[in-house]
């Protein structure tokens, strides 16, 4: 099945052709007959000679109407462009013409109309030629030209066998398990509810399967599926659609919205697009310029960032970054067109490149310009590591974004993983190899200037170093887990090759002090007495080592001895079902203030809680006679 459009400046000869192919009037609306002129979409079917059925959209001629045009040729195949021979090349034609150009429409036929009210042959040739210039150097520049009569039906059956050879030298539309429908009409039927029509892509829809509506994130169901009056159990892509949704109300869906699987689109309001901007445009593109954004059947107005220019002159191509006002469902690939509000002017258009980029870019980095280059050209390969730029990212998540069907997306990834442009973590997921490199280094970068500013200290903590990057837990987990250069300890990061190192000076007065802790293991210095003796950045580097433990702002035990108070501790409960603080303090022959101390320690990391005045096994205690003895609480968990 193929959708054509039909288009032009003369509206009634234009549904008069539509009329004549088909047997449909094209025109729904009452002021539509009453004025003689296309004011709406309207939509016809006809089978051809080869039995290739074809659905048109017959869009608005008339300059007045063009945005409605515009909501009606984003899905179709091929073009009829319908030229009036007695009248020629009309400047809304060329609008047209030009629309067609930047949407990518490169099949289509040139029909001349009302060929019966020409009698000079001399100036149907000169229409022909006037056609001809203004074909040339769009996508449409080697369309066939065809003089045709819809009142008396001369050159009609030569139009649809040329129509046939047209649309059978396009690629058959292709199932990439992804459906989308840009909802171009949306009305209630009495009997059936809500129904939804548009040219469906990406996809083949089903009877009872769910949906979702973009942008507001509504969900339903297929309740039935028509196409070209006929019930379907299934719509396939390429086909005009009709959908009976259930579950959603009327008042809810509007023109522009997209039906889609569930998850399969999400809304944005920042785009990265490459932009065209057309030759005969009225004026230059200024860096945040009001513009109107239509893709698809959708519109809204958007703020335009040049990101590689001052301003754009009229011919000229760059990248832009569009700040929408409402937010749409767009993709990558997704042409659009911009159209300067008022007065009302085509100005040019292109196609999406990231839908869903992660920031407002700053202006002139050549680094990004590189990655939307190769987001625009690159290979199914490239284009996956680029869109596994920002994050780790799952392979059902780059799937929907790389917007590849299954079979390019397993190839891409195997050409990834062999070409080294992503990195595969423990999860299954993938992250550009680029940005990983660049994330180590810049990881490695950090803890060596922490190591020197802070040499008597193990290493960073953990929730430090990831604010400092930037990164999410996860990912820096991740990052952490995928390499040798970097070693966790918990909750702190080092270089695997630092150590701490004490100078002799600092060595001999560590030796000082480990000789007062053991003369005194259970009255030990105090922790102001320590720093005084060694130092405080030294006192700090041993409760790191755990050589030395601190159980309070004031107190501290060599590791030897807070093992043997710890342990001895949770004996005594065992053997007498509690432990009071008397008790404690009289088997260690010290004072109550150092068994205090050593026992709300222990109930804050849980191996102890109070019951009354005493002290009983918590919740973290290890078993019972396990001889294992409870860590320092600043130590690794």
């Amino acid at each position: 099945m193929r959708v054509i459009g039909t288009s032009g400046h003369v509206d009634h000869g234009k549904s008069t052709l539509v009329r004549r192919l088909t047997g449909i009037d094209p025109d729904r609306l009452a002021q539509e007959k009453a004025r003689q002129m296309t004011i709406d979409l309207g939509f016809a079917w006809l089978t051809l000679p080869d039995g290739e059925q074809v659905g048109i959209i017959d869009v608005p001629g008339h300059r007045d109407f063009i945005e409605n045009m515009l909501a009606g040729v984003g899905g179709i195949d091929a073009a009829l462009l319908v030229i009036a021979a007695d009248e020629g090349v009309m400047p809304q034609t060329r609008e047209h013409l030009t629309i067609l150009d930047l949407l990518g429409v490169e099949s289509g036929m040139v029909v001349l109309t009302k060929c019966d009210l020409v009698d000079d042959p001399d100036w149907l040739g000169l229409v022909e030629t006037e056609v001809r210039d203004a074909l040339h150097g769009t996508t449409l520049s080697d369309a066939p030209v065809l003089p045709v009569s819809a009142r008396t039906g001369d050159g009609i059956d030569a139009l649809l066998a040329r129509l046939s050879d047209v649309l059978s030298e396009l690629p058959r539309q292709v199932d990439h398990g992804a459906p989308r429908l840009s909802i171009d009409r949306v009305f209630t039927m009495s009997g059936f509810g809500t129904v939804v029509t548009g040219t469906l892509l990406g996809g083949s829809l089903r009877v009872g399967d769910e949906i979702e509506l973009q942008p507001t994130g509504l969900r339903g169901r297929v309740r039935g599926l028509q196409s070209y009056r006929q019930s379907v159990d299934i719509a396939t892509p390429g086909s005009r659609v009709a959908v009976n949704v259930a579950g959603v109300e009327r008042h809810a869906i509007a023109r522009g919205h997209s039906l889609a699987r569930p998850g399969q689109l999400a809304p944005t309001r920042l785009v990265d697009a490459r932009f065209r901007h057309v030759a005969d445009a009225g004026r230059p593109l200024k860096h945040n310029a009001e513009v109107k954004l239509f893709a698809g059947a959708a519109e809204t107005t958007a703020h335009v960032r040049l990101l590689d220019a001052e301003i754009l002159m009229p011919g000229q191509a760059g990248w832009l970054q569009l700040r929408l006002d409402a937010p749409l469902a767009l993709a990558q690939g997704d042409h659009y067109i911009l159209r300067y509000p008022s007065p009302g002017q085509t100005i040019g258009g292109g196609m999406i490149v990231d839908a869903h980029p992660a920031r407002r870019w700053r202006r002139f980095q050549p680094d990004r310009i590189a990655t939307l280059q190769t987001r625009l050209q690159g290979s199914p390969a490239e284009l996956l590591a680029q869109a596994a730029l920002d994050e780790p990212m799952t392979l059902s998540a780059l799937r929907q974004r790389s917007g590849c069907d299954e079979d390019t997306f397993a190839v891409a990834v195997r050409e990834a993983l062999d070409r080294q442009l992503v990195v595969e973590f423990s999860d299954g997921t993938l992250w550009s190899a680029q940005r990983w490199r660049v994330t180590v280094d810049h990881v490695t970068r950090i803890l060596a200037d922490f190591h020197r500013a802070e040499p008597l200290r193990p290493g960073m903590p953990r929730e430090e170093l990831r604010s400092r990057v930037r990164l999410k837990q996860q990912t820096l987990a991740l990052i952490l887990d995928s390499q040798n250069a970097v070693v966790a300890d918990g909750n702190t990061v080092r270089l695997s090759t630092h150590a701490i190192q004490f100078t002799q000076q600092q060595q001999a007065r560590i030796h000082e002090l480990e000789r007062q802790l053991a003369a005194a293991p259970y009255a030990p210095p105090s922790y102001a007495d320590a720093a005084s003796l060694v130092g405080d950045d030294v006192l700090r580097a041993l409760i790191d080592l755990h050589v030395v433990i601190q159980v309070s702002p004031d107190v501290i035990f060599a590791d030897v001895a807070y093992r043997q108070l710890t342990q001895t501790a949770l004996d005594m409960i065992d053997t007498h079902g509690s432990l009071s603080t008397a008790a404690f303090r009289d088997r260690f022959s010290t004072t109550r203030k150092y068994a205090i101390a050593l026992l709300e320690h222990l109930d804050a990391i849980g191996w102890t809680k109070r019951d009354g005045d005493n002290r009983v096994r918590g919740r973290n205690a290890p078993p019972v006679k396990t001889g294992v003895f409870p860590p320092d609480p600043l130590s690794p968990s």
